[in-house]
C-alpha cells in the first residue's frame, strides 16, 4: 500500500508539473524528462532503470541451481532546488533485492529509499552533503550499479564494502598542478548502515579518503565508471585510500552484516571495527584495469556477553585483494576479466580463503545505459567446496 501511495504521488506532481512548467525530453539514458520552474529556481531530472538477471550455479559441478530476477528496479530523481548550488537526489529501489534487509531496526518495513541526500556548494571546491548516501568507501562500492564492467561487483565487495549511512560528508579537491587533482573527503554517519529508524545503538562512524589524480580528472567522471567507453586519448590514473572508523559498531561487518546480540538478545556486543582501502584505476583507448586492497579489523572480534562467555557471533576480520581488467573493441565490445582472493582470519571467523576467477563479455549498445552482459566464475574455497556460477544480465536505463 505504501508504494502504490508513492507512485501516485509522484505521478500526480510529474503530471501536475509537466502542465505548469517547462519540460523537455533528453536523449535516451539521459532521464525520462526534465522539468525546470517557470522562475528557474528548481529543476527535476526523472529516471528510471532496470536489470533483469539469469545466473545458474554448481557447487563441484553438481547440486545445479537456476534462478531468474529482477536484480534491480529503481527510480531516480535529481536536481537542484532554490539556487544551482543545493543539488538533490533520490532514488527509490523498488525489487525485492533492492528493499530487503527489513528489521526492528528499520520498523520492519521494506527499504525504499537507496539515496536521499543534499550537496551543498557553500565555497568554491568545497561540498557539503547531509543525508542518505554512500559512504567514501572502496572505488567498486561508489561505481554505480547501473556502470559496472560485469555483471556485479566483486567478492571483495561484498565482504569488505561499507555502502550507505546517515549523516554528513565534506568534499574538497584541489589542483597541485595544471593537471594533478587532489581530492578529499570526510564523512561522519550513524554507523549502523541505511534505512535505520531506531538507534542509534552503538557510537558513531567515521571515514576518511584521499585520492590523487596525476594526470587530470577523467572524461565524464570515468575514474567510478566501468570500463573505458569513452576511449582516454591520453593515460589516466586514480589512486585512493580510504580509512574508516566505526566506534562501538554492533554489527559483524561494521555498519554492514547482523546484529551481534548478547545476554538472550537483550542487548548489543559493541566493538571498535576499522577498516582501510587502497584502489587505484587506469584507463586509456578502450583498456581499464582497476586494483582494489581491502582490510579490516576489530578491537575485539568475538562478541561476548556480560559473563564473558562467548555468543557465536564474531566480526569479518581479514583481508580482500580485487583485480579486474578490460578492452573494448572498437565495436563496443569489451572482454573482461577478474581475481580475487580473500582471506578471513581463519581462527576468528572458521572461514576458509577463497579464490574466485572471472571472465565476461558486454556488449554496449548505447553505453551502460542499454547493455547486455555476461559472464562465468570459478570459485575455489581452500578445504571446502569449489562453485561454477554463470550469469546473463540486461541493463536499462532512461
Amino acid at each position: 500500500m505504501k508504494l502504490k501511495i508513492i507512485c501516485a504521488v509522484i505521478c500526480y506532481f510529474a503530471i501536475v508539473a509537466s502542465h505548469s512548467q517547462d519540460v523537455t525530453s533528453p536523449k535516451f539514458g539521459k532521464g525520462l524528462f526534465n522539468l525546470v520552474g517557470q522562475d528557474s529556481s528548481w529543476t527535476m531530472k526523472i529516471g528510471a532503470r532496470m536489470q533483469f538477471l539469469a545466473i545458474s550455479t554448481w557447487e563441484d559441478r553438481q547440486n545445479n541451481e537456476s534462478n531468474f530476477l529482477v536484480r534491480r528496479a529503481r527510480l531516480k530523481f535529481d536536481g537542484y532546488a532554490f539556487t544551482p548550488k543545493l543539488e538533490y537526489k533520490l532514488e527509490l529501489g523498488l525489487s525485492n533485492r533492492d528493499i530487503s534487509g527489513a528489521s526492528p531496526f528499520t520498523s520492519n518495513a521494506p527499504r525504499y529509499i537507496i539515496d536521499a541526500v543534499m550537496k551543498w556548494h557553500f565555497a568554491p571546491s568545497f561540498e557539503l552533503w547531509f543525508g542518505q548516501a554512500k559512504l567514501p568507501g572502496n572505488r567498486e562500492r561508489v561505481i554505480s550499479s547501473a556502470s559496472l564492467q560485469q555483471v556485479d561487483r566483486s567478492l571483495l565487495n561484498s565482504r569488505f564494502n561499507i555502502d550507505r549511512d546517515l549523516g554528513l560528508q565534506l568534499r574538497h579537491h584541489f589542483y597541485l598542478s595544471d593537471s594533478f587533482v587532489v581530492k578529499e573527503i570526510f564523512s561522519i554517519a550513524q554507523g549502523e548502515g541505511r534505512n535505520i529508524t531506531t538507534g542509534n545503538l552503538g557510537g558513531h562512524q567515521y571515514t576518511g579518503r584521499i585520492e590523487l589524480l596525476p594526470f587530470g580528472n577523467f572524461a565524464s567522471k570515468g575514474d567510478y565508471v566501468g570500463a573505458d567507453l569513452k576511449r582516454e586519448q591520453s593515460p589516466k590514473l586514480a589512486f585512493g585510500v580510504s580509512y574508516d572508523h566505526n566506534n562501538n559498531a554492533v554489527k559483524t561487518r561494521s555498519n554492514q552484516g547482523s546484529y551481534m546480540t548478547i545476554d538472550g538478545d537483550t542487548d548489543f556486543y559493541q566493538t571498535n571495527i576499522n577498516t582501510l582501502f587502497i584502489d587505484a584505476m587506469f584507463k586509456y583507448q578502450g583498456f581499464s584495469f582497476m586494483a582494489e586492497y581491502a582490510d579490516r579489523d576489530a578491537k575485539d572480534p568475538l562478541a561476548k556477553n556480560s559473563d564473558g562467555t562467548l555468543t557465536g557471533d564474531e566480526v569479518q576480520v581479514g583481508k580482500g585483494l580485487n583485480l579486474q581488467t578490460g578492452v573494448l573493441c572498437k565495436n563496443n565490445w569489451e572482454i573482461s576479466g577478474r581475481y580475487t582472493t580473500i582471506t578471513l582470519d581463519q581462527n576468528i571467523t572458521g572461514k576458509n580463503p577463497e579464490n574466485q576467477y572471472t571472465v565476461g563479455v558486454s556488449k554496449y549498445i548505447v553505453g551502460h545505459n542499454l547493455k547486455v552482459q555476461t559472464d562465468i566464475s570459478h570459485l575455489e574455497v581452500q578445504g571446502g567446496n569449489n562453485e561454477l556460477m554463470w550469469r546473463l544480465q540486461f541493463d536499462i536505463h532512461f
